[in-house]
């Protein structure tokens, strides 16, 4: 018979989905020549493939520039002290030695690039050349862009860091034109990755940044910057273009089991399997046949399938707190070491586990772990039938053999399970697993297989063999973790298919509920001959009667709230409050962002000679005015709460909840956590929790009516101020009906209209009943509004007092001060950072500066005016908090 055609090879053009070609290669070992078969290798590879380590350097490199440039920019200070430093630390060396240093490495620099792309021409390895070339062409160019910007528009400070004049008085260049280049093509070529090269090359470049910087002709920050560049560039080059694919082939393979004692036949890609799992960017699976003996099971593990899904990894790690894989950045051979160390440990534990042979390099870019045999067939490819009790009962019982040892899979999806042909529940890919794992990680495996077998018999069955194998405390104590976050990526997307799915059956049941409603309110009209207004109301509501009873047969629980359900009914008492897992969340991440910015703004605006001259003339006597009215606004805020409410609270200990509302608007936005401490001090103080409720959403309410009448009355005033008569100015005008606009978009986008209506009733709530407690009350209501306009007119004055602290002479009216003061307080309660961090700030300042007030005049007055306001009540406010808490009072 005819051998089959050989395998190309990788790089060559094909599809990548293409299939292997079976392929026979002929080798002579010590007991004479023999075939290799490799049936279903490696599909053909792409050339080049785009590394994530790669970006990462590259995006280090960027962050290095930006830094580097700050220091020279900020701490020019700091720059001059170092060139000083230098030049009289080497200021006795010999002009010879300099001389010599200087010819000696501007030789090498040339010389060993040409030696290296000899060498790799020689090798066949010409890419790597053409690679190295277009990363220098590339530096060249940055570096002269770099230096025209440093020339033209760069600030005073980072020229004077970067360049210093020579003798004629010319100054040196910023960034070295010929260094630049020659960093980026030995980074691009690999010379760092080959120790010989990697020694020559530093020591050329050290001995040439030491000849540079003795001899005058550059600054230590022009060398950074330079090393910088030259690196960010051929890294970015490398990201872009690829790196050439080194993954090694089933030829490979073979040549590596050789090497480990085996004498393998054939070896057959997993996938080409029957009934085999899918393995995805777990490592790729062969099914070796020897010449003697049972087959193996081995798996490849390369620097690509590593890479994948590295950005993702990194982002769970950052994000969430104790549940993820703490292998994100993480070398082969640790790799290699820890999927040993789990197969060993997990075997130790009396588990079912693939048992591990032996392990090897497959070169410096992969390796190879070699198992034995099991056969078998995964959960997912098991039909329905075939997943029995017993079958699930098994896999529990893997899972308490591997929790026993504090052993934690990490993935317990429906591939990693399998099943082999005497039904026996054996759990692979341990790769990711944990040795000594924490108490939430175990939950975490608990709360997975939950769901992963939920999925395939359903929430009564999963929990029923959990609860008989871990027992009704181990399994009610996963609930917490029992959360979409805290699941596999695989299941994840699975769970969020099922919710379409649901979805769809819903909207399905509503639309033929309504159809049938009104076929059948045609009918009956038909029949009767009427069709008067109490018949169309009648056709309406027996229309909502028809749709909300097929809502109702259509509406299905999710999977995770009936395994909750199943739980709670052996344990009622089990806590299923979600665990707090996430780490940064999107409003955190708001909050890092807009402080930055304020941080960038504010330290650039110091330095301007305006500011610094406004503080050095202030009038401290203002700003003692503006701590007055920033203390008076906290009795006017327990006005302004109790109010709205008719039992008797003591007003001074209102007073003291109110100061600690200060310390908790730092650790959560201002209308969130205020009212929630409102509410749980009127619980402790005697009303009951809904009365509670309601007496801070009336609260609530009438201050969002005042806030929006105060806005709109000062802004027409304001806008009337200037004119002859009081005829509202174009502002006032423009103003107007872009809120009418804004109005108008609410109510016409679905999206939005849900959202605001969700918060218009729950702030109705339970309000017009305590209303009318209230009223009975006149002297509260006085109360609680008098609070109001009170608090309001406390936090202008103290914003005016300010102002007049650096400016005595401000010719704003207390009517601008006062609707600049609301629009910033308005911005400050949207924007979901805590107190408003950083959209106050910016709007106050936007705001004064737009009114007529400088710059230099309105930057310190806000941060003064946020100080009082803001940050000095943080202490006091913490004091209160614990003293209250201390007595149960909050």
């Amino acid at each position: 018979m005819q051998p089959p055609p050989a395998v190309s090879t990788p790089g060559a053009e094909s599809h990548p989905d293409a299939p292997e070609r079976p392929t026979e290669t002929m080798d002579s070992g010590p007991e004479g020549s023999h075939i290799d078969r490799v049936s279903g290798d490696e599909p053909l590879l792409s050339a080049r493939v785009h590394r994530p380590s790669d970006l990462v350097r590259l995006l280090a490199g960027v962050l290095g520039i930006v830094c580097v440039l700050a220091i020279a920019a900020f701490a020019h200070g700091t720059a001059s002290g170092l060139e000083q430093d230098i030049s009289k630390g080497t200021g006795q060396t010999p002009d010879v030695f300099i001389k010599l240093a200087g010819l000696i490495s501007s030789i090498a620099v040339l010389i060993l690039p040409v030696a290296f792309a000899i060498e790799r021409l020689i090798k066949r390895d010409g890419l790597r050349i053409a690679d190295g070339v277009l990363a220098a062409v590339l530096a060249h160019g940055v570096a002269l862009a770099t230096d025209l910007w440093v020339s033209d528009a760069a600030p005073d400070t980072i020229r004077e860091a970067l360049t210093q004049a020579t003798a004629n008085g010319e100054l040196t260049d910023p960034v070295h034109g010929y260094l630049a280049p020659v960093i980026a093509y030995m980074t691009a070529v690999g010379m760092a990755r080959r120790p010989r090269w990697r020694v020559a090359l530093w020591a050329v470049l050290l001995l040439n940044s030491f000849a540079v910087l003795v001899g005058r002709q550059t600054t230590p920050f022009s060398i950074i910057v330079t090393v910088l560049i030259g690196w960010t560039v051929a890294y970015g080059t490398l990201y872009t273009v690829g790196s050439p694919n080194v993954r090694p082939t089933g030829q490979t393979l073979l040549a590596g089991l050789r090497r480990v004692g085996f004498r393998p036949v054939t070896a057959m890609r997993a996938e080409d399997v029957p009934d085999s799992a899918e393995q995805g960017d777990r490592g790729r699976r062969y099914l070796v046949t020897l010449e003697d003996g049972p087959p193996l099971d081995v798996t490849v593990v390369d620097r690509e399938q590593q890479a994948q899904g590295f950005f993702y990894r990194v982002w769970r790690q950052v994000t969430l707190r104790g549940i993820t894989q703490r292998r994100s950045i993480q070398s082969l051979r640790q790799a290699l070491e820890q999927e040993a160390l789990l197969a060993y440990a997990a075997i130790a534990a009396g588990a079912n586990a693939p048992r591990l042979i032996a392990t090897s390099e497959l070169g410096p870019d992969a390796v190879m772990l070699v198992y034995q045999h099991l056969g078998g067939r995964s959960l997912d490819s098991l039909p329905d039938e075939e997943i029995t009790d017993e079958l699930l009962r098994g896999a529990w019982r893997q899972v308490k053999a591997l929790q026993s040892r504090r052993i934690a899979h990490r993935r317990l999806v429906g591939d990693a399970i399998l099943v082999d042909r005497s039904g026996r529940v054996i759990l692979t890919d341990l790769r990711g697993g944990e040795i000594a794992a924490s108490d939430i990680v175990l939950r975490m495996d608990v709360a997975q297989l939950l769901t992963t077998l939920g999925l395939r018999a359903g929430a009564e069955r999963a929990v029923a063999a959990a609860l008989e194998v871990l027992g009704p405390d181990a399994v009610a104590d996963s609930l917490p973790l029992l959360q979409p976050i805290a699941l596999s990526r695989s299941t994840r997307a699975t769970l969020r298919r099922l919710a379409r799915e649901r979805s769809q059956r819903e909207r399905e049941a509503v639309l033929e509920a309504s159809q049938s409603a009104k076929a059948e309110g045609r009918g009956a009209d038909e029949t009767a001959g009427t069709g008067g207004r109490k018949d169309v109301r009648a056709e309406k509501k027996a229309e909502k009667d028809a749709i909300e009873e097929a809502l109702e047969q259509a509406r299905d629980e999710d999977l995770l709230s009936q395994i909750r359900h199943q739980v709670l009914l052996i344990r009622p008492q089990a806590l299923v409050e979600p665990a707090r897992l996430e780490r940064i969340r999107p409003r955190t991440l708001v909050t890092v962002i807009a402080g930055a910015f304020v941080a960038y703004f504010l330290i650039s605006t110091f330095m301007a000679n305006d500011v610094s001259e406004a503080i050095a003339t202030a009038d401290w006597r203002w700003a003692a005015v503006a701590v007055l009215f920033s203390a008076l606004s906290y009795p006017a805020a327990a006005m302004s709460l109790l109010g709205f409410v008719p039992e008797k609270v003591p007003f001074w200990r209102t007073v003291k909840a109110q100061v600690a509302g200060s310390f908790v608007k730092l650790v959560a936005p201002a209308a969130i956590g205020g009212v929630a401490l409102n509410t749980r001090f009127l619980q402790r103080a005697g009303v009951r929790p809904g009365l509670a409720v309601a007496s801070v959403g009336a609260s609530q309410l009438f201050g969002l009516a005042s806030h929006i009448s105060l806005l709109m009355v000062f802004g027409y005033v304001t806008g009337t101020e200037r004119t002859p008569t009081l005829s509202p100015s174009r502002t006032v005008i423009a103003g107007l009906l872009t809120a009418a606009v804004l109005a108008l978009v609410v109510t016409a986008v679905p999206l939005l209209r849900r959202f605001v209506v969700t918060r218009v009733r729950s702030l109705f709530a339970g309000v017009v009943p305590r209303m009318l407690d209230v009223l009975q009350r006149p002297q509260k209501l006085v109360t609680g509004i008098g609070g109001m306009l009170l608090l309001t007119a406390a936090f202008v004055m103290c914003l005016d007092a300010s102002v007049r602290a650096f400016d005595s002479d401000v010719q704003l009216s207390y009517a601008t001060i006062a609707l600049i003061f609301l629009t910033a307080n308005a911005l400050g309660s949207a924007v979901p950072t805590p107190g408003g961090v950083g959209a106050v700030e910016g709007a106050l300042i936007a705001a004064l500066t737009f009114a007529g007030l400088p710059t230099a005049i309105a930057t310190p007055a806000v941060l003064l005016y946020r100080l009082l306001t803001f940050w000095l009540p943080v202490l006091p406010g913490w004091l209160f908090f614990n003293h209250l808490t201390r007595r149960g009072q909050l």
